[in-house]
């Protein structure tokens, strides 16, 4: 028999947006819970991004410069740390607090940030449960409170064929540069 976990609707509501949530989870939507199975991170394979591909580490706290890659989009995930963070590593099942900014291969600049469009910190609120898009789990994983890394997320991570919205064509790639606030 599977396990359930009990999560609030306005977690599920929030995943329905970009980034499956990418908005601030202070949502004034109703509170009803609703049970939600029980994952974990899928097995996904993590290459690391190429030096000459990096985005620079800048300031963690601060609006990053986020620089999409001229080089063939990858087929994989592939992930970096930019700023090395302490403490105790995000594991399945733990809400963390985020900040993250996003620039598209197709857009090759930043279409999103929490940083500058009136959102704030971003809350996921059972990592490796599927709430946000499939790269971001597997890249949070293991993450420390003030580290910041650069994920690299293929079309197959990332929306697929379907565009959410501005900036994101079908079948894009996704350069995300994400802030670890605090492990909730």
């Amino acid at each position: 028999m599977p396990k359930f976990r009990t999560i609030a609707v306005t977690s599920v509501i929030a995943a329905a947006g970009l980034l499956a949530g990418c908005s601030s989870s202070s949502s004034t939507a109703s509170s009803t819970t609703t049970s939600a199975p029980v994952t974990s991170t899928p097995s996904v394979a993590i290459g690391t991004i190429p030096a000459a591909d990096l985005s620079p580490a800048g300031t963690q706290g601060k609006l990053p410069t986020v620089v999409v890659p001229t080089s063939p989009p990858p087929t994989t995930l592939q992930v970096a740390t930019l700023i090395p963070g302490s403490g105790p590593k995000v594991k399945d099942g733990d809400s963390v607090t985020v900040n993250y900014t996003l620039a598209t291969y197709s857009a090759g600049k930043v279409i999103q940030s929490s940083y500058t469009d009136g959102s704030g910190p971003f809350v996921v609120q059972h990592v490796g449960a599927g709430e946000v898009i499939p790269g971001w789990d597997p890249g949070l994983v293991g993450m420390q409170a003030g580290e910041r890394k650069e994920f690299i997320i293929p079309a197959s991570l990332g929306y697929g064929s379907n565009s959410p919205g501005a900036g994101i064509a079908a079948n894009d790639t996704l350069v995300f540069i994400v802030d670890l606030i605090k492990i909730n």
